[in-house]
């Protein structure tokens, strides 16, 4: 019978290497973040996205968590633009 391999999260599981895994965890972070502040918002999709400095469809695509049309660069600028202020903390990575 084969081994089960077991993985942190799935990212790890999907990704090629341990950065791109990294990085789709914290674009995924970014934008579940994102997500949140559109939702407590009062407003239409097209006025949020004016208001992050977006179109409508690229909120959309972000809002339906596409995360390979995002960098990390740019989903720091939109939370910035909703005047939140992105921190990172660095540690030593998890053993499976």
């Amino acid at each position: 019978m084969a081994e089960r391999q077991r993985f942190n999260s799935v990212w790890d599981a999907l990704e090629d290497s341990a950065e791109q895994a990294e990085n789709m965890k914290l674009r995924a972070e970014l934008m579940t973040q994102i997500r949140d502040y559109v939702e407590g918002l009062s407003m239409t999709q097209q006025a949020a996205a004016k208001t992050l400095g977006l179109t409508q469809p690229r909120l959309n695509d972000l809002l339906r968590g596409r995360l390979d049309k995002f960098s990390l660069d740019m989903l720091v600028n939109v939370l910035a633009r909703a005047g939140k202020h992105v921190n990172v903390t660095i540690s030593d990575q998890e053993v499976a």
